[in-house]
């Protein structure tokens, strides 16, 4: 009984071969970690400066740094948006979804035999 559900645990969890929604999903967690890093620089200069570093211009820095807006609509400004880079988030770690699934169902090995 057990071997049974461990496998239909790994079918239900399987890698899907759906691609459709994978671009959207790992925009949304781009989004998100750029909500995360927003609220982790808690303060208007901590923004301003650490977007600053980031290279963002220092008029969209200022705005964007001293808006009340919530963090989630934050993520999506421009000042965020060009200081964050995906480059930038790919060096601070962040994993691609769709690198990840291109690599799992086309391997590159695959191609040549």
């Amino acid at each position: 009984m057990k071997r049974l559900c461990r496998d239909s645990s790994r079918s239900y969890y399987a890698l899907s071969e759906y691609y459709r929604p994978i671009p959207e999903l790992e925009s949304w967690l781009r989004r998100r970690v750029r909500c995360c890093y927003w609220k982790q620089w808690r303060w208007c200069r901590t923004r301003v400066r650490e977007l600053l570093k980031l290279g963002t211009f220092k008029k969209t820095a200022i705005q964007a740094g001293l808006s009340r807006k919530s963090y989630w609509r934050l993520s999506k400004t421009l000042a965020t948006q060009s200081g964050m880079t995906n480059q930038w988030l790919a060096e601070q770690g962040l994993v691609s979804i769709q690198t990840l699934w291109i690599t799992f169902h086309y391997p590159p090995n695959a191609a040549n035999g």
